[in-house]
């Protein structure tokens, strides 16, 4: 459960200290930290009043008569709320996680991949190219941020200042500047469009198994049997005949045998994303919404819970965020949910459409094999002539100083690392260089032994091109979907949207819904299939720009009466026949083959379309549903085996007679992902070292009984088959079910394995058990698993611990906005001692939900505290509010 090194050894040698002062320093922190929620305060920077008003979930709904002051409030409410974290994920996004931390080897790690990608210096591209309108709003935001920590010492903000500086580590507090806002969005834009280390996991299979395993461990999407978001009758098809393949072999550029000497360690190496939201296919989202002729109350229903790494506290900020009056000058009256940092809402509704996001799982970054000059480092071919690279200088700063020892190379972690090119001031200084098409990223790493490597050493360095790494406006579009009125101006909205390409659904209130997907993606050459590195000594493996908005996947109230996205995939393979009849067919246009592989969205559909007058009560029950396709679709062949065991018989037995719902009591639900567990190490540990591959992929080996990939190759004089990999899972998963929870099979629960636990960082992997209990919260059991709707996913490397999961639920009513209702995993606060640190855990699991409330009256009906902003004196007046 702590994947990234523990650092606190300093704080440890206090620990016995703090102990004993531990009731005094609680208490004081409590006054010195928490915000107050009520009363009048000045600030310079406004130039009216603003109120902001608060529930008994601390859930704030600003009232301003003017725009720069309602996101002025925004910034000031997030920062009272939440300062730490916005604090962590700036330092992130620049690639300064050590500033924070004190010298680490893990965030060293991180440092050094981000500022090898260059996030800090794309952050900074997006800062200037912004317009004026997203920088007043920026601009606004950050004043109110710097208004609520200026002249603040960073111990009266966050005790997480007051136990890091008993480390060494001294933070200097810095203002808050539009950059840490794109810094922010730059890190999410990797978090849900990196595709990069999939091009080379696929690479590394291919070269050590061969082409026949790779395509059966990395399977094409089941068109045939899971649905898409758009279907072919939704294209506008041309007449032209529909000949273009859908491009799906992970072999199909035609260069596996030129990729093999490539090299395989990523900037920062094995640590590099210690410190960042873990990536992989659990990381998606769902959404849908229901035309009024499938609800009661002939009005749209929509919904979405996005799938994001569990953390304390949670991603999302809950506000409302209301112009008073509403007017051209200030016209945003919205309520959703914000990521602390940036203004405005992400997921929402207004007064007139609601929206909500998932992740489209786009193919937007390519790695290219780089022929570096063997006479300059900085040189690289192409088209035959040497040019040269762009060269940057990188500094790392590390909070405390440090003193970089050698470390024995047989240790489990690098507690040090060897051969930092160090300044005389204990900085760290980096080269990167940067291609056209982007940075080489296999530059300054970190190897299994503990030394740091400046320019790739082993294999061909492999450079990066990614849409993230092109200027965007990306809060432009935030702003304009906030202020949007009706499809169009949605639509225009995201036309702004570049990355992370996302699939969005709408819904208004005239009852309409509807599906668009923004972002840049890319056009490729036609043997060109974006799953391995390709050449870069030549323009043929160049992208051809990118897929032109108005041909980018778009439906507005399609017949059958609902849209389903559930990070499956987004269209037929008809539509890139489409877009080559459109814009010609010696190109490959497939937008992604790296999607879900369709049991959430196959299962939404199936609950979505079961009847036809959906409430918000029953979208609810969707919200909650663990149902496991997975477990659906495997127990028939167990149920066809013969067993030599007649307890193995009985088990499965038992195991046909269940419902199939990952529910936290149910003892089949514990059986079966323990099983999977088993099965999963079986098929693909003996080959690859470890547990692995999805579930669409076994699926399809267990109708090809004697597939190699059954075969265990530790066993050299046996060959298996499918039906001794089965039977010999099942009595593993038995074996180790009845040695940790006991015989009687009733008495297992899911639960019991599949818990939740809400880390903070950094202080939560601290290793210290009165710090973690005060900054973490759990763990708790969990329903749901891999897979199924309620998402709670686990992974190989921890099994059964979520590692994933609902980031927030949202449903809106545009029948009737009040009747709406949203909860989001831990609470508003990042303060451990606020009452609201932890408060919506409970409902969080339990699928319950809050009322997500919008006008004055409900929200004046559920206030708690009220807050008023004056412009300090001499800086203006006049009301905000009645």
């Amino acid at each position: 459960m702590r994947p990234r090194t523990l650092f606190f050894a300093g704080l440890t040698a206090l620990l016995l200290t703090l102990i004993l002062t531990a009731g005094c320093l609680v208490a004081y922190n409590a006054t010195r930290m928490l915000p107050e929620h009520d009363g009048l305060t000045y600030l310079s920077g406004l130039h009216d009043r603003v109120t902001i008003l608060r529930d008994e979930y601390g859930i704030p709904h600003i009232y301003a008569s003017n725009t720069e002051d309602l996101f002025f409030a925004q910034g000031y409410v997030h920062a009272q709320d939440r300062w730490w974290q916005m604090e962590f994920q700036r330092h992130t996004g620049l690639g300064r996680i050590q500033e924070l931390t004190g010298f680490n080897a893990s965030a060293l790690g991180s440092d050094l991949y981000i500022r090898t990608w260059g996030w800090n210096r794309a952050a900074a591209a997006d800062e200037a190219f912004m317009a004026p309108e997203t920088r007043t709003a920026l601009e606004a935001y950050a004043a109110g941020v710097n208004a609520y920590i200026a002249g603040k010492p960073g111990g009266d903000l966050a005790l997480e200042y007051t136990l890091l500086g008993l480390t060494g580590v001294q933070i200097d507090l810095e203002p808050w500047t539009p950059l840490d806002t794109t810094a922010f969005a730059k890190t999410m834009a990797w978090y849900l469009g990196g595709n990069a280390d999939e091009e080379l996991e696929r690479q590394e299979v291919l070269n050590r198994l061969g082409p026949e395993l790779t395509e059966a461990y990395f399977p094409p999407y089941p068109f045939d049997r899971r649905p898409t978001i758009l279907t072919a009758a939704d294209l506008p098809i041309t007449s032209a005949s529909l000949t273009t393949a859908n491009s799906t072999s992970v072999t199909g550029s035609g260069t596996d045998e030129i990729a093999r000497n490539v090299a395989t360690s990523m900037a920062g190496g094995p640590a590099a994303l210690a410190f960042l939201p873990p990536r992989g296919a659990d990381i998606g989202s769902n959404n849908w919404v229901i035309s009024g002729s499938n609800t009661a109350s002939g009005l749209p229903i929509l919904a979405n819970d996005p799938h994001l790494n569990i953390q304390m506290p949670s991603i999302w900020y809950e506000i409302g965020l209301h112009c008073r009056p509403l007017s051209e000058a200030c016209p945003y009256d919205v309520v959703g949910f914000s990521f602390v940092g940036a203004p405005a809402v992400i997921a929402g509704h207004n007064q007139r459409i609601a929206w909500g996001v998932t992740n489209l799982n786009p193919d937007v970054q390519d790695l290219y094999i780089i022929r570096v000059n063997p006479d300059n480092p900085y040189q690289y071919e192409y088209n035959g002539k040497w040019r040269d690279m762009e060269v940057v200088t990188e500094t790392i700063r590390i909070g405390g100083g440090m003193e970089p020892r050698e470390d024995d190379p047989a240790t489990e972690r690098c507690e040090g690392v060897r051969d930092l090119p160090l300044t005389p001031d204990g900085a760290l200084e980096i080269t990167v260089r940067i291609t056209h098409f982007g940075p080489i990223i296999t530059d300054n790493t970190i190897t299994e032994d503990c030394r740091f490597v400046g320019l790739t050493e082993e294999g061909d360095p492999l450079a990066v091109r990614w849409t993230g790494l092109e200027p965007g406006d990306l809060m432009h579009a935030v702003l304009a979907i906030n202020r949007a009125g009706n499809w169009e101006e949605f639509r225009q909205a995201l036309t702004y949207w570049d990355w992370p390409a996302q699939n969005f659904v709408y819904a208004d209130v005239d009852g309409n819904i509807g599906y668009q997907a923004p972002g840049k993606i890319p056009i490729r050459a036609a043997d060109h299939s974006g799953l391995l590195p390709v050449p870069g000594w030549t323009d043929a493996y160049e992208w051809r720009g990118t897929i032109p908005f108005d041909l980018l996947p778009r439906i507005l109230n399609p017949e059958r009466g609902w849209i389903v996205t559930a990070n499956h995939a987004v269209v037929p393979p008809e539509y890139d026949d489409q877009l080559a009849a459109t814009l010609g067919a010696d190109a490959n246009y497939t937008i992604s083959q790296n999607w879900d592989e369709g049991y959430r969205g196959q299962r939404i559909v199936e609950m979505v379309s079961g009847t036809r007058a959906h409430t918000v009560e029953t979208v609810a029950e969707i919200q909650g549903d663990s149902h496991s396709l997975v477990a659906e679709e495997l127990l028939p062949y167990l149920l066809a085996l013969e067993f030599p065991d007649q307890a193995l018989a009985d088990a499965v037995t038992w195991l046909a007679g269940w419902n199939l719902q990952m529910d936290k009591d149910s003892p089949q639900a514990a059986l079966f992902e323990m099983f999977w567990l088993k099965l999963s190490a079986a098929l693909w540990e003996d080959q690859l070292g470890s547990p692995g591959g999805g579930a669409w992929a076994v699926q399809l080996l267990l109708d090809q009984p004697d597939h190699p990939w059954w075969d265990d190759t530790s066993t050299p004089d046996v060959i298996e088959t499918r039906d001794d990999i089965l039977i010999r899972a099942l009595t593993e998963a038995l074996d180790a079910m009845t040695a940790a929870w006991g015989a009687d099979r009733a008495a297992w629960r899911w639960g019991n394995l599949h818990t939740a636990t809400f880390v903070n960082t950094p202080l939560g992997q601290s290793g210290i058990g009165l710090i973690e209990t005060l900054f973490n919260a759990g763990p708790v059991a969990a329903n749901g698993s891999s897979r199924a709707i309620n998402n709670t996913a686990w992974s190989f490397s921890a099994p059964f611990a979520v590692r994933s999961l609902p980031s927030f639920r949202m449903i809106v009513d545009l029948a009737d906005l009040e009747n709406s209702r949203a909860i989001h995993t831990t609470g508003q606060s990042g303060h451990p001692l606020s009452p609201h640190y932890r408060d919506m855990i409970e409902a969080w699991r339990t699928i319950s939900y809050h009322p997500l409330r919008f006008g004055d009256e409900a929200v004046k009906a559920a206030t708690r505290h009220t807050l008023e902003l004056r412009p300090a004196p001499g800086a203006g007046s006049g009301p905000a509010t009645d």
